[in-house]
């Protein structure tokens, strides 16, 4: 726990907090089991949607905000695993998360969803509920969720694209 407070303290107020290195899920996740939605104050590009209705296919989770450098520089490695495997069972979802209050207006958040050319659903987290479910503590963030609902696979930060998309094609071709 200090540990994370320390490393929380030492980003704090930098939205940049992802220069960390993959790491296991949180020990929040029980047994894996992928959080559901919660709290959501709005959904862009999509009707509410539910982990459950997603049984089956392989969900990617990313949490981002838009006036984070670090997010902005993961999105077009998540806009091509949407466009790539969306047809294959991939379900991309962007979870919103703001870290300053401009990022709480969702006209802004719908103005940077259209700016930045995402087409795949984006869950508006304003009061962090989704985040603390997750026991998410950066931004970008990656859980991939296996056809279970499980969370089989977790990224911290930019970089290691081809083992997050690696992890995506194992995911997608387990039954």
């Amino acid at each position: 726990m200090l540990s994370a407070i320390k490393k929380a303290a030492a980003c704090a107020g930098i939205a940049a907090c992802a220069a960390i290195a993959s790491a296991p899920a949180s020990a929040q996740i029980n047994d894996n089991v992928a959080p559901e939605f919660a709290g959501i104050h709005h959904w862009h590009n999509s009707e509410p949607l539910a982990l459950a209705q997603l049984r089956g296919k392989v969900v990617l989770v990313d949490f981002w905000t838009f006036a984070c450098g670090n997010c902005i520089n993961t999105l077009p490695a998540v806009k091509s695993w949407n466009q790539k495997y969306k047809d294959k069972g991939l379900v991309v979802v962007g979870v919103h998360t703001p870290e300053f209050p401009f990022e709480q207006d969702t006209n802004n958040v719908k103005r940077a969803i259209e700016r930045f050319g995402i087409t795949y659903p984006v869950a508006q987290d304003n009061r962090y509920a989704t985040w603390a479910a997750y026991g998410n503590q950066y931004w970008p963030a990656f859980y991939l969720i296996d056809k279970h609902g499980r969370v089989a696979y977790t990224h911290f930060g930019e970089g290691e694209y081809a083992q997050t998309e690696a992890a995506i094609q194992k995911l997608l071709a387990e039954r």
